[in-house]
């Protein structure tokens, strides 16, 4: 149980993902049972890209007791922007595109039900990870789920938001053929405390979701202090295309050629002429060279009940 939290604040994005026409309704059903609960809550909606961090910001400075993200993955990571390094807890309702961190939490789809598994949740203190990259504002931004570079980043940075709203996860699936077809897959340096690679892409987890029904890092875990890489080398598109297969058929780690392993810290660095793009929790970030590591304590999540 949330023993102690009373004054909470939802902030949620109006334009994401499915249903959001009923999603008002939905989430003041959510208050209601939140309510019963002994948590009072008020409803706040994001106003653009960028406006739930300074949101999530003010709230710690109001004294909020609970912030909760409802609204995909983009909302949740800058809601995670503005909470890191606070001790002001933050939950998910699901309510985007994708919702990696509501699949990691197991949550239902339906917002009163998550609302209810929520208010009987408990508290946990987490790692976060953290880029670090010039092309981001401010040199850095924390990321909660996964990060990557190499195709999956080129793909992030093409989708724009207004084909997201308008396809869903679709815009994904669509981008992703494109790209498959275009792409060149230059390769990049990437570079550990424990291994040294060349490869051409690398997603770095957090969580076993990937985006969708995917799993790539299936042996991350948000509770511990560290992230699972995954490393492709192949410059081939046609082994992309089988690779691909085989990821969804949750074999791919059967792939040769790829690796797999757990650390603390990635840098990804650029070879040659051709631009590597990179993002985080599926948001881009620009262009590499970036770097990847862990916080140390750095969100207080609240886990949700089983049942």
């Amino acid at each position: 149980m949330l023993t102690g939290i009373r004054d909470a604040v939802i902030i949620y994005n109006p334009t994401a993902g499915r249903g959001r026409r009923r999603r008002r309704t939905q989430l003041e059903r959510a208050q209601h049972i939140l309510k019963q609960a002994g948590i009072l809550t008020e409803l706040e909606a994001t106003t653009g890209p960028g406006s739930a961090t300074e949101q999530a910001r003010n709230a710690v400075a109001d004294g909020r007791q609970l912030v909760i993200a409802c609204g995909g993955d983009g909302t949740i990571n800058e809601i995670v922007n503005g909470l890191a390094g606070s001790q002001v807890p933050m939950a998910v309702l699901p309510g985007g595109t994708a919702n990696v961190l509501v699949k990691e939490l197991s949550l239902p789809w339906d917002i009163p039900r998550a609302a209810e598994r929520l208010a009987r949740g408990t508290l946990r203190r987490i790692a976060l990870g953290l880029a670090f990259s010039p092309e981001i504002p401010g040199g850095q931004r924390f990321f909660i789920a996964m990060a990557g570079a190499g195709p999956d980043g080129k793909l992030v940075n093409a989708v724009d938001l207004e084909t997201k709203r308008r396809m869903g996860i679709l815009a994904y699936w669509v981008e992703g053929i494109r790209q498959l077809l275009t792409y060149a897959f230059p390769a990049f340096r990437i570079i550990t405390a424990e291994q040294e690679h060349t490869g051409t892409l690398v997603v770095v987890g957090r969580t076993k979701h990937y985006g969708g029904p995917v799993m790539i890092t299936t042996e991350a875990d948000l509770f511990e202090d560290r992230f699972e890489v995954f490393l492709a080398t192949t410059q081939k598109r046609w082994r992309y295309a089988t690779d691909m297969v085989k990821l969804l058929r949750g074999r791919h780690k059967t792939i040769a050629d790829d690796f797999f392993w757990k650390t603390t810290s990635v840098r990804c660095e650029p070879m040659g002429g051709e631009d590597v793009w990179a993002q985080v929790d599926g948001e881009p970030i620009g262009k590499l060279p970036v770097e990847f590591t862990i916080m140390p304590d750095a969100l207080t999540l609240v886990v949700p009940s089983k049942s």
